[in-house]
């Protein structure tokens, strides 16, 4: 392991475990919002092929079950909820309705497949964008019967609200999808997109978050099945031109995030910057001490995510022995440790601009 590689990993180590003196929550509840990167496993009570709720999906993670996360272990959400010191992750909401889990530290409605636009999360049977705002309602009416309505909106209030969409809606519709490509460039669907989020958090306001973050969309060219669709099986470069549109949207993201904190009153709104960290990870892996950036752990790049043929145990697939080496743990995902990296360089400038 080399030095730049120690120094993130003592830094990763000493960031996330960074809780407060008096041991309680750094923010009274988290809430999530967005798609595989953060679903802890809402996907698993839909009625879509897109779950993660078999092995080797949660090899590493507790008891080392597949919980419906999209990795090997923890997820970014996971690591978030550890970053502001909640003992406890916030459960899949879809969850609440079988289990009858706990909701005042916060609940989590992401969907894997989801998007900003609503035929994404349409095209994958997932929960839309606006599907995860009437489920985000239905909660604040849950949790006014249980502790009041006044403690109820002080929790809303205090709580941080986190929404991570954007990435799918333009690798896994707009180019995939020819439909929307005769009608569209990509600098109009990134406008649509860049138009939902900012209904989406007028929305969130309007029912009384105050608190938001927003992860912009990642650097999508350098996922394993972006290169293997997009360039070549054989090519170990990004794509390009998936990356420019994503780094175009974001800049629109920045720009419309400006507008919105001049337009509602009191509005903390802070941008995470998804795009770098990824990027960084993929073109100087060994300086954080990753080996493997190419392929996925499971699988080969692609397929693994949406195919139940990977469900049948004589099914025969490849699968590294340390996942801790390798960024990505399929063609999509990120590894726990990858997801580890990326939560702190998320947070690591932004805590004391929330709280």
């Amino acid at each position: 392991m080399g030095y730049f590689s120690v120094l993130s990993t003592i830094f990763v180590f000493l960031f996330l475990f960074m809780v407060p003196i008096d041991g309680k929550p750094r923010v009274p509840a988290l809430f999530f919002f967005g798609d595989s990167t953060l679903d802890v496993g809402n996907n698993n009570y839909l009625p879509t092929l897109v779950k993660a709720n078999y092995l080797p999906y949660g090899r590493d993670f507790v008891n080392h079950n597949p919980t419906g996360r999209f990795s090997n272990g923890k997820l970014i959400s996971d690591f978030t909820s550890e970053i502001f010191g909640f003992t406890s992750y916030q459960p899949a909401y879809l969850s609440l309705y079988i289990k009858g889990k706990n909701i005042l530290n916060g609940v989590n409605f992401a969907s894997a497949g989801s998007g900003y636009h609503d035929s994404t999360a349409k095209l994958y049977h997932s929960l839309s964008l606006s599907q995860q705002m009437e489920h985000y309602k239905e909660y604040q009416k849950d949790l006014m019967k249980i502790v009041g309505r006044t403690d109820a909106l002080s929790i809303i209030n205090g709580a941080l609200h986190i929404v991570g969409f954007g990435s799918g809606d333009i690798l896994l519709n707009y180019y995939l999808n020819p439909l929307l490509r005769v009608v569209y460039t990509p600098d109009q669907f990134s406008d649509i997109l860049v138009q939902n989020y900012a209904d989406f958090i007028q929305n969130l306001y309007t029912q009384g978050a105050r608190k938001i973050v927003v992860k912009t969309l990642t650097a999508i060219g350098c996922l394993p099945a972006a290169i293997t669709v997009f360039n070549s099986a054989y090519s170990n470069k990004c794509v390009v031109e998936l990356n420019n549109v994503a780094f175009s949207c974001n800049q629109k993201l920045n720009s419309t995030s400006v507008n919105l904190r001049k337009m509602l009153p009191g509005l903390n709104l802070v941008l995470l910057n998804g795009y770098q960290p990824l990027y960084n990870l993929v073109t100087k892996p060994l300086e954080y001490g990753f080996s493997e950036v190419r392929k996925g752990c499971f699988g080969t790049s692609f397929l693994e995510k949406t195919s139940t043929s990977f469900k049948n145990k004589k099914t025969i697939i490849r699968l590294c022995p340390n996942a801790s080496q390798y960024v990505f743990w399929d063609g999509l995902h990120l590894t726990e440790t990858a997801n580890k990296f990326v939560a702190a360089e998320l947070f690591s400038n932004v805590i004391s601009l929330i709280i």
